[in-house]
């Protein structure tokens, strides 16, 4: 287990601002968002452009795949993570100020549809369900009833997503009197089907590769964000996001897609600044221990994801940070990991019930 030591992940600096960021920053709310503005322009002029040659009928051959493979290695290895997680960010907190609220439809009617999402679907589940609910039993994506250091148990949770996510999302809302995203995720998926009917008979190969291999692909992705984000869930307190929630600090990915790692104070302060999370996360850390909440250093959650379907607890555990000595030793943390993991029997709800 590890102490905790310097936090390495990134937090807002001011600067000094040139021209062209001063022109952007009189549309976007927040000058700390400035970062999103520029890969939203490096995906429009680098994907959108390759996504067109691949439907153009000229480019054929071998000329075609080597196309498509500079895009898929631009869309799944570039800008995948990042901007799935700005998606995540700006779902939370406006883009662009009052007067350009329109200019929030680019990036999900826009550029998530070459990412595999479909337009508003994300939006309605993670804001009007996910954090609703916290992964509790009314959560159509909560991991509670799986156990969670099984990779066939994780085949099930992402199959039952993938067949049913869309249906059990769409009885929640309306059960739930949310009628309004209900629709927008209603048209958004019909309108993402209706499109690429349409361009499988323009060119079902582009199709394919542009629009539903990352469909899947996506979904598959997120699915294992969530399932490895609610991985450890305490039985007696499954509602507590320090015990039903990780936190992953001091890696790459933090820096790539926005700390996405810190999900505990994520789901404390689901509107926090992702440039906030690091300061937060060190004014709090008190009630990390008092909870003996799942800190890991150097890791992140594809990591995690790896070692737990391999049941690999030692190394888990050699990379857990024992703040204020909450762990009396490794074995008490392995204890608390694999218990955490154990599978919670939940009782039947009215939306189980009803659907």
């Amino acid at each position: 287990m590890k102490a905790l030591g310097t936090i390495h992940d990134p937090v807002f600096t001011a600067r000094t601002y040139s021209r062209l960021d001063q022109f952007f920053l009189k549309f976007i709310k927040d000058e700390r968002d400035l970062p999103f503005v520029y890969l939203s322009i490096r995906i429009t002029l680098v994907l959108i452009p390759l996504s067109v040659l691949l439907f153009m009928p000229f480019i054929t051959g071998a000329v075609w795949w080597a196309v498509a493979a500079a895009h898929l290695f631009v869309s799944t290895f570039v800008f995948k993570g990042p901007f799935g997680l700005m998606l995540h960010c700006t779902s939370h907190r406006p883009f662009f100020k009052p007067e350009y609220a329109w200019m929030n439809n680019y990036l999900p009617w826009v550029l998530a549809p070459f990412f595999g999402h479909t337009p508003e679907t994300y939006y309605s589940h993670h804001i009007g369900m996910h954090h609703p609910e916290n992964n509790l039993e009314d959560d159509e994506s909560s991991t509670m009833t799986f156990q969670r250091d099984s990779l066939r148990s994780f085949l099930a949770y992402f199959g039952q997503f993938f067949v049913r996510g869309v249906h059990d999302l769409l009885t929640y809302l309306r059960w739930k009197n949310r009628p309004k995203l209900a629709q927008r995720a209603l048209i958004g998926e019909i309108s993402f089907g209706i499109i690429c009917v349409v361009l499988l008979f323009v060119n079902w190969p582009a199709t394919v590769l542009v629009f539903l291999l990352p469909l899947v692909v996506y979904r598959l992705v997120a699915m294992l964000g969530n399932w490895t984000q609610h991985a450890f869930v305490d039985s007696e307190d499954p509602g507590n996001a320090y015990k039903n929630s990780i936190t992953c600090i001091n890696v790459k990915y933090n820096k790539k897609c926005w700390n996405d790692g810190y999900h505990i104070s994520h789901h404390v302060r689901p509107a926090m600044h992702w440039t906030e999370h690091p300061t937060f996360f060190l004014k709090t850390i008190d009630k990390y221990a008092q909870n003996q909440a799942i800190i890991f250093d150097g890791l992140d959650f594809l990591q995690v994801f790896y070692l737990l379907m391999n049941k690999r607890y030692e190394k888990l555990a050699s990379h857990m940070v024992n703040v204020n000595k909450a762990f009396a030793d490794t074995d008490e943390a392995i204890a608390v990991l694999r218990r955490r993991t154990e599978r919670i029997p939940v009782r039947s709800t009215d939306l189980q019930l009803a659907m």
